[in-house]
C-alpha cells in the first residue's frame, strides 16, 4: 500500500539565514510524499471512498460539506442528521442536490444508513449516546470539540471507541499547521530539546449563539474555544499535572443570558516542569480572531502567528538563525484526509478522541480552578480507562 498524499498543493517553507537547512515541504512533516499532489491513494488501482453522514447541520456543518464534496474520490456524502430536519433538508439540497438521505434522529441514520464515517457537528450540550451507538455499527468518527461538557461522558465515549476499534479524529485542526508540524517534527526527533514555556493567546469579540453564552451548554469561552491553546500545548508539551486560573465576566455584565466568562487567565504547570500560561478574552476587537503562540524550547524560540506562519529562532550554537515557516495548509480539510488515510492504512489518526478528553479533562480543570480560586491538581488516566 502507497503512501497518503494529503495536500492540494506542497506548502512552501522559506528560509532566512539558514541556507544549510533544505527546503521542506508540507508532506514530509508527516512522513508523507507529495509529488504526486491530492490524488487519492495508491491503493493498487483501488480508491477506498466511504460512505459518509453529518450529524448537526449548523453553520459548521458546512465547511465539512464543502471540503467532503470536494474529496469525491474518497468520501460520498449519503446523509445528514439534525433535531430541525428543515436544517438537513437544506444542506442535502446544496451539497448532493438533495440525493443525501435526511434523518431527525441519529439511531435511525445509523440503523439505515450503512455509513463508512459520521461527522459529528453538535454543540457541547448536544452529546449523548451517538458515539457509543455509531462504535457499536463500526462506523468511523470525526467530532468537534469540546467531545462532552463532562470527563465522564467523554471517557464513556473514548471506552466504546476504542473497545470497537474504529477510528476516530477530534477537530483540533491546528495540530495540522504547517508550522506546527514543523516544530514537532524537531520536537520529536530532539533537535528543539524540551520544551520549557509556552504562551498562547485567544482574542476574539462575538456575542455567537445563544447556547454559547449559556454556561451549562457551552462550558465557556475556555472550554469551547480555547480549548484549542490547551489542546496545542498538549501535543508539544506533554501531558499536565496542575492548572490554575482566573475567569471573570467584566464586559458582558449587562446581558443576562451571558453566564460565561469573557476574559481569562490560565497558567499550567506540566510534568516535565514547562510552563504553559494562556490569556484569552471575548472583548478584544470586533471583526478579528486572534491566535497565536510563543514557545520557547532548549535549543529553540519559536513566534508563530498562527499555526501556519512562524519564526524559529535557533539558539544553541554560538551564532543565531532564524528559520521562517510560512504555508496555507487547510486545517479542516487536512485532518479529514488524515483521518481517511488512517482508515485506508489501519494506523492512528494524529488526534484520536483520547487527546479530546484529556485536553477536555485539562479545560475542566481550569474551571473547576477559577471556580475555587485554587491550583488544581490533575489526575492522569490510565490507558484503560
Amino acid at each position: 500500500m502507497g503512501k497518503v498524499i494529503v495536500l492540494e498543493a506542497p506548502a512552501v517553507i522559506g528560509y532566512e539565514e539558514y541556507p544549510d537547512r533544505p527546503t521542506t515541504h508540507w508532506g514530509s512533516l508527516f512522513g508523507q510524499e507529495t509529488a504526486e499532489g491530492l490524488n487519492g491513494y495508491d491503493l493498487g488501482g483501488r480508491t477506498m471512498r466511504l460512505r459518509t453522514a453529518i450529524l448537526g447541520c449548523g453553520g459548521f456543518a458546512h465547511r465539512h460539506a464543502a471540503n467532503l464534496v470536494g474529496q469525491a474520490s474518497k468520501f460520498e456524502i449519503v446523509a445528514f442528521c439534525d433535531r430541525h430536519p428543515e436544517r438537513a433538508q437544506a444542506l442535502s439540497a446544496r451539497y448532493t442536490d438533495g440525493r443525501a438521505a435526511v434523518f431527525s434522529d441519529h439511531h435511525a441514520l445509523l440503523a439505515a444508513a450503512a455509513l463508512d464515517l459520521c461527522v459529528v457537528c453538535l454543540p457541547p450540550y448536544g452529546h449523548s449516546d451517538e458515539v457509543e451507538a455509531a462504535a457499536a455499527r463500526g462506523v468511523h468518527l470525526l467530532l468537534e470539540k469540546p467531545i462532552a461538557l463532562s470527563s465522564e461522558q467523554a471517557w464513556r465515549m473514548v471506552a466504546a471507541a476504542e473497545r470497537a476499534g474504529i477510528k476516530t479524529q477530534v477537530g483540533f485542526m491546528t495540530r495540522f499547521g504547517a508550522a506546527i508540524a514543523r516544530f514537532k517534527q524537531m520536537l520529536d526527533a530532539g533537535e528543539t530539546g524540551p520544551v520549557g514555556l509556552m504562551s498562547a493567546r485567544y482574542f476574539c469579540n462575538q456575542l455567537h449563539a445563544p447556547w454559547w453564552r449559556d454556561r451549562d451548554k457551552s462550558g465557556g469561552q475556555l472550554v469551547e474555544q480555547v480549548i484549542h491553546l490547551l489542546d496545542l500545548m498538549r501535543y508539544v508539551m506533554g501531558e499536565p499535572a496542575t492548572v490554575y486560573s482566573l475567569q471573570n465576566n467584566m464586559f458582558h455584565r449587562h446581558m443576562p443570558d451571558y453566564t460565561i466568562e469573557d476574559g481569562s487567565g490560565t497558567v499550567i504547570g506540566f510534568e516535565n516542569g514547562g510552563i504553559g500560561v494562556v490569556y484569552a478574552s471575548n472583548g478584544a476587537i470586533p471583526g478579528r480572531w486572534i491566535n497565536d503562540y510563543r514557545i520557547v524550547a532548549q535549543n529553540v524560540t519559536a513566534d508563530f502567528t498562527d499555526a501556519n506562519h512562524a519564526n524559529f529562532t535557533y539558539t544553541a550554537g554560538p551564532l543565531l538563525h532564524t528559520e521562517i515557516v510560512s504555508a496555507d495548509v487547510p486545517y479542516h480539510l487536512q485532518e479529514l484526509l488524515d483521518l481517511h488515510a488512517a482508515i485506508v492504512e489501519d494506523r492512528p489518526p494524529v488526534t484520536p478522541i483520547r487527546e479530546g478528553a484529556l485536553s477536555l479533562d485539562l479545560a475542566l480543570a481550569a474551571r473547576q480552578s477559577a471556580e475555587t480560586r485554587s491550583v488544581v491538581t490533575i489526575a492522569r488516566p490510565s490507558q484503560a480507562e
